[in-house]
């Protein structure tokens, strides 16, 4: 039996090895990037390094820039490789990141730390989403969805909450980061070890039902740089979504990407939080998030998108100024709770709404493109948050990415409204 063919019929695509690989390394590469990103590098760099909000942004843009500039090619590269190769790739990336923010604390090596980051964990959904659904089928395509978000879910929310259990009290701050270094290094060995035994480049053909002697793309013919162009050409073409989806793709990342360099400084240096209230308090928001998408997501097939992007949109949009301007930790903990239960109706929502403008015939490619514009509103978030935060104060990411989500709820409006323009 190959790899492709899980189980005839309906496929039991969680007990799939392949499959189980992918989330294992889904999870744990977007735990140590969570715990990296959210919870570490903006107080490490602030707090050890003394930069200021402004140049902190900045050095976390660039690792959604680094993620971001590989994602569209990525799917064309998978189909000549394979995705052991593509994904150890990208694994020993990550692990290099970590190890250099391990040992140094200067800066030029820092930076280039938040580099690799993005660099090496670009290959990551786009290996999940094109291995996972090439096993599941159609028949199992929303399933399988589900499950990929909720380990993307799990490891980007627990890596933040569960490192700052390792960050030590110490008089020495540096060296009270350590602990927590030593379980990022040690959580990247065995996502190494996971990656080694991904299908390697006859395995991926098999698995993608391709005849190992065809070249993959019905120009191989064409000189490597007329191969790409004419691949992104068809990408283009493909595309069934009204235009105005595009910039509200943008604008949901963007309303993120205002919140995550800033969003642990808030805690330590306004609400004065230590590591384990920080932890507390984000487990709240993500526990009303995580119990929340299943029913949700069950609602949204059967009664569609509208009417939870309608409540979830506005609900997100009042709550995150509410707690850009709360001082009180006895009213945050309930603003936290509406902000996790806002996205609990957005996301399984929204990811519905983007996959209705997919067809299904070039789904990777135009999933990659998809995540791109997603990544830019990252890129551009995280590069003005620090700016605001040095320039208006701590409320002003806050505010901005309210009228972000308002903004994207007035856009959702034009996009429901004639949903035909999306679709085939």
């Amino acid at each position: 039996m190959s790899i492709g063919t899980v189980v005839a019929g309906k496929r039991k695509v969680l007990t799939s090895p392949f499959v189980i690989q992918l989330l294992i390394i889904m999870f744990f590469v977007e735990f140590v990037k969570g715990a990296l990103i959210v919870s570490i590098l903006p107080v490490y760099m602030g707090s050890v390094l003394g930069l200021s909000a402004y140049a902190v942004g900045w050095a976390l843009a660039l690792q959604y820039i680094g993620d971001n500039a590989f994602r569209s090619p990525l799917g064309w590269i998978i189909d000549r490789v394979g995705y052991r190769t593509v994904m150890l790739f990208g694994v020993l990336l990550t692990f290099a990141s970590v190890i250099i923010v391990t040992v140094t604390d200067d800066l030029p090596w820092i930076v280039f730390a938040c580099l690799l980051i993005g660099m090496g964990t670009s290959p990551l959904w786009p290996c999940v989403i094109t291995g996972a659904t090439a096993v599941s089928g159609s028949e199992a395509g929303g399933t399988i969805m589900s499950v990929v978000y909720m380990a993307w879910l799990t490891g980007v929310g627990a890596g933040p909450i569960v490192i700052n259990f390792f960050i030590a009290k110490s008089n020495e701050l540096a060296s009270s980061y350590n602990p927590a270094f030593k379980l990022l290094i040690a959580l990247m060995v065995l996502v190494v070890f996971v990656t080694l035994f991904l299908p390697g480049r006859s395995k991926s053909r098999e698995l993608e039902g391709k005849d190992e002697q065809d070249e993959p793309g019905e120009h191989q013919h064409l000189p490597l740089g007329a191969r790409i162009r004419a691949y992104l050409a068809k990408v283009s073409s493909s595309m069934h979504a009204s235009k105005v989806l595009y910039p509200a793709m943008f604008l949901q990342n963007f309303a993120l990407g205002l919140l995550v360099p800033i969003l642990t400084l808030y805690a330590r240096t306004v609400l004065h939080l230590s590591p384990q209230q920080y932890s507390y308090y984000l487990l709240a928001g993500g526990a009303f998030t995580v119990l929340g998408l299943i029913p949700v997501g069950k609602a949204v097939d059967k009664y569609g998108t509208s009417r939870f992007l309608h409540i979830g949109f506005p609900a997100a949009a009042i709550s995150l100024p509410l707690l850009g301007y709360t001082r009180d930790l006895m009213l945050v903990l309930p603003i936290v709770a509406l902000v996790g239960l806002s996205y609990a109706f957005i996301i399984p929502a929204w990811n519905a709404l983007i996959a209705e403008a997919i067809p299904k015939e070039e789904r990777g490619a135009v999933w990659g493109f998809f995540l791109t514009i997603e990544g830019l509103g990252m890129v551009l978030g995280s590069i003005l948050s620090g700016k605001m935060w040095d320039s208006l104060g701590p409320h002003s990411p806050f505010l901005v990415s309210g009228v972000v989500l308002i903004t994207l709820f007035v856009l959702h409006l034009f996009i429901t409204r004639k949903p035909k323009v999306m679709v085939r």
